[in-house]
Order: structure tokens, then C-alpha cells, then sequence
């Protein structure tokens, strides 16, 4: 079935009453990354954690900046407006809050990151391990409804 307005989908009441199983079958290749990605973040963010609120209110300040600019790009500057489900939008605000958060821990850590790698290898391991389950889930759920 082709949908004209993806957001549409997203945000029709059916597949928000879906469980875990049937979201995870329907986990789209673009989404599966994004979910990475926020692994990610997460799991930085929580060992190198600091409580230092000016970094989370900086962050919170750019992502409304941030997020308020990436959104009227996505929705007005066209001819055409788009309208955008909540967890589209949600995305635009919340990435720059992710980016700007994820700097500030992991600045003048010993031994230092390359670009946004962990230099400790059971990070790096974790994360994956994290990545590998999630794919594996996805597979699993994909079968389920398919039988």
C-alpha cells in the first residue's frame, strides 16, 4: 500500500495503539538509525554524566533555537507547506539537544575521543552489542507477523 503522507501514517490512531512487536516489524531502516543514534547519546551521556545544569540548559536553549530553525525549513520555506506529525517534530528539537549535550561530557576526557568514538573499547562494544540486539528484535518481530 503507498501512502502519499507518511506523517499521516505515523500519526493515525491505529498504528499509535500498536505494541512493541508490530512498531519494531514496521521499524523503518531511516528510524533504526535514528534509534542508534540516540543509543548512543544515551549511553555516553549517562558515563560521562555532568551535573553541571548550565550544559542542560544551554542545550535546551539550542535546541529550541535550533529546532524552532530546523522546523520552519522542513515546514515553510517551500512553495508547498508540509505538516509534520508530533514525533517528526519531536526529532527536530530534540537532535540539536542531543548534539549540543553530547560535547560538553565528553570534552578534555582521558584518554581523548576521536571524533565521537569512546576511546574505551567496552563503549564502543556496548553500543554495538545495543545495536546488534535491537536489529535482532526488529528480525524477530518481522517473523512473528509475517506468520
Amino acid at each position: 500500500m503507498a501512502v502519499s503522507d507518511p506523517a499521516a501514517v505515523e500519526r493515525s490512531p491505529t498504528r499509535r495503539s500498536l505494541g512493541i512487536i508490530p512498531y519494531l516489524a514496521n521499524l523503518s531502516a531511516g528510524r533504526f538509525v535514528l534509534w542508534c543514534y540516540f543509543i548512543y547519546w544515551l549511553l555516553i551521556v549517562v558515563r560521562y554524566f555532568d551535573p553541571d545544569p548550565q550544559i542542560w540548559l544551554t542545550s535546551l536553549g539550542l535546541s529550541l533555537i535550533i529546532g524552532l530553525a530546523l522546523y520552519l525549513n522542513t515546514t515553510r520555506s517551500g512553495v508547498v507547506r508540509v505538516r509534520l506529525g508530533r514525533w517528526p517534530t519531536f526529532r527536530l528539537f530534540l537532535t540539536p539537544f542531543c548534539v549540543s549535550s553530547f560535547s560538553a561530557p565528553v570534552k578534555g576526557q582521558r584518554p581523548p575521543f576521536r571524533l565521537i568514538f569512546s576511546p574505551r573499547l567496552w563503549d564502543v562494544g556496548l553500543a554495538i552489542v545495543i545495536f546488534v540486539l535491537l536489529a535482532a528484535a526488529r528480525f524477530v518481530a518481522r517473523r512473528l507477523l509475517r506468520d
